[in-house]
């Protein structure tokens, strides 16, 4: 499988001076499910949206199916639609992506922008909504949603465009078990239609449920390691120098014991 995107020495810094990417260059093939993972502040985030091209990168370069994605290219009209109706991007916070009027309509928001017929559009929307499962609140505001309401309309709004990528900020964040389980299960079957799946993410018991490529981001904003899902998870010490697991002192009588401790659980097949 080719390489969809790719990442060449990329570096980021806020207002040029607060480190939040630092020499990133890694390549995510054609239909991959993969993940970056790092504690809070190690710049997962940051890399996502510069793969999306809502943050443009202070050096290195950044390849879409051997495309350069930068400010430049994306204001060439025919690249940016595109590019834009390939890569789909779904936030950390849903209220974030959330604006239109109702449910439908934000449903309807994408496909007409990309110039689909009305009756095109509907049947769209109406498709994405049954796969959601959210038919029934097609004409709520999203105000009136709860978390795990806001987060399926969120991942529908991007999914009626079909992109060939979808990519994920923190997508497990506040959702409540029930929807935690639909959202990996409809990210296995993302990929399995074939589409390129992309997660950040500190939640280690999702990227052991997706089995996925893995970056390992150090506290330091560069990359610690690329390997397997298994590969990583299974080495503790690397989790703890990343500071995704982290060690308990216990006193047993007189004696004191340390012990690895990590708020996820891990599913072994």
């Amino acid at each position: 499988m080719e390489n969809i995107i790719s990442l060449e020495n990329v570096s980021y810094s806020y207002y040029d001076r607060i480190p939040a990417v630092c020499d990133i260059s890694l390549s995510i093939k054609e239909g991959a499910r993969y993940a970056i993972i790092g504690a809070n502040g190690t710049g997962k985030s940051t890399l996502l949206q510069i793969m999306s091209g809502l943050v443009y990168q202070s050096q290195g370069k950044v390849l879409f199916r051997g495309k350069e994605v930068s400010e430049q290219s994306l204001k060439n009209k025919s690249f940016l639609k595109y590019f834009r109706g390939r890569v789909g991007y779904v936030f950390q916070d849903s209220d974030i992506q959330l604006f239109c009027p109702t449910v439908l309509d934000e449903f309807l928001y994408a496909p007409l922008q990309f110039e689909l017929s009305e009756s095109e559009a509907m049947d769209r929307a109406f498709e994405v909504m049954k796969m959601l499962n959210i038919e029934n609140l097609k004409d709520r505001p999203s105000y009136m949603l709860s978390g795990g309401e806001k987060k399926r309309v969120a991942i529908g709004s991007v999914l009626t465009m079909n992109p060939e990528v979808m990519l994920f900020d923190e997508p497990t964040n506040g959702l409540d078990p029930k929807t935690q389980v639909f959202l990996v299960e409809l990210m296995v079957a993302l990929s399995e239609a074939g589409k390129t799946v992309v997660i950040a993410t500190h939640d280690l018991s999702l990227v052991a449920e997706l089995e996925t490529e893995v970056a390992l981001l150090s506290e330091e904003h560069r990359i610690e390691k690329v390997s397997s899902s298994h590969d990583i998870l299974g080495d503790e010490d690397l989790l703890l120098k990343a500071n995704l697991i982290h060690e308990h002192l216990h006193f047993h009588g007189e004696k004191a014991h340390k012990h690895r401790h990590s708020h996820h659980f891990f599913h072994k097949h």
